[in-house]
């Protein structure tokens, strides 16, 4: 009598996998693209192993330093800076890095240079850290079309013009969405710690047309435009219907994730102390507004589309909605 093992899925469409097989079916692809994305896939997991055991590893606290924001730097994000920026100059893929953490961009040695270009966030939300709320890392990939030697203004391009775009969550589970563009949607993929491999567990994701949620951070009221009160009132106190529910969490993947997922609006405006807002144009809404924009949503400034907007400098700020198609358009009826 034979004994029936535990039931693996030998199909499994892991990361990887699945990577590789949308090299195949590029016709001009030439494989540097599936090794950069291996490499982000590395920097995750092993920050997702940081994440998980910070606390033991007395990885939280401030480092002493401060990034270029005036923000006090964690111990994970130092370490999570690092990861990223090794991974991705050891992939021989890559010829300039835009980090979160650096003041400047960061050049790859000449004989490590390949054709992309990655601005990311290798920690976002870490103001959360030592309270064990979900944070999350952003990245966003571009290809160098200068022939010259690389340059700040390589990546001061606008968001339209991503290759690829993602982030990864590090919740009750770690997940890394995906979005390649072409049209070929977005993706999410599961970590399996048991096999160390994402899985691909949320295909062709799209945000709902229409949401019950609004996501903003309310202590900021006295400082928004009467236009957006305006807005966020009639969202509690609808004339028709039932009111929206707020969910905020103060970090921008967790924020957005849930906006994919159930629908509805995440909102970073300007504020009188913050005129330009305060979310970076480059690594946090420009990946996210692709993402969203692939999987149905609308991203917006509240003028323009945030795809749109023309870099001037590697660390500006961006106001940023974005979310179900419906509720972006009927908030910017509000703003214009």
């Amino acid at each position: 009598m034979s004994q029936q093992g535990p039931a693996f899925d030998v199909n499994a469409m892991t990361l990887t996998r699945w990577v590789l097989y949308q090299q195949r079916t590029a016709p001009s692809a030439t494989g540097d693209l599936t090794q950069l994305l291996n490499s982000i896939q590395t920097a995750v997991k092993a920050i997702q192993s940081a994440v998980r055991k910070a606390g033991i590893a007395k990885l939280h606290g401030i480092s002493g330093d401060t990034n270029v924001q005036g923000e006090q730097v964690k111990k994970l994000d130092v370490l999570s800076n690092d990861l990223f920026i090794n991974m991705l100059k050891s992939s021989y893929t890559t010829c300039m890095l835009v980090s979160e953490e650096n003041s400047s961009v960061i050049q790859v040695e000449t004989e490590r240079r390949g054709k992309y270009v990655v601005c990311f966030d290798p920690l976002d939300g870490s103001s959360n850290i030592d309270c064990l709320v979900s944070v999350g890392s952003i990245f966003a990939i571009y290809k160098k079309v200068s022939p010259s030697e690389p340059s700040e203004s390589d990546a001061l391009r606008p968001g339209s013009e991503l290759v690829a775009a993602g982030y990864a969550l590090y919740g009750s589970a770690t997940m890394l969405v995906l979005a390649l563009g072409r049209g070929k949607g977005v993706n999410g993929f599961m970590y399996d710690p048991s096999i160390g491999e994402f899985i691909l567990t949320d295909p062709n994701m799209r945000v709902p047309e229409q949401g019950k949620i609004y996501s903003i951070n309310e202590g900021y009221t006295a400082e928004w435009s009467p236009k957006l009160k305006k807005y966020i009132d009639d969202k509690k106190n609808p004339k028709v219907g039932k009111a929206y529910g707020a969910r905020y969490v103060g970090s921008m993947v967790a924020d957005v994730h849930r906006t994919i997922k159930y629908g509805g609006i995440f909102m970073y405006p300007a504020t009188t102390s913050a005129p330009k807002g305060k979310l970076r144009l480059l690594y946090e809404c420009n990946p996210m507004a692709f993402v969203v924009t692939e999987a149905g949503g609308l991203a917006s400034n509240g003028n323009i589309p945030i795809l749109d907007i023309q870099p001037s400098s590697i660390h500006e700020r961006a106001p940023c909605y974005l979310g179900s198609k419906k509720d972006v358009e009927e908030l910017l009826t509000y703003l214009k």
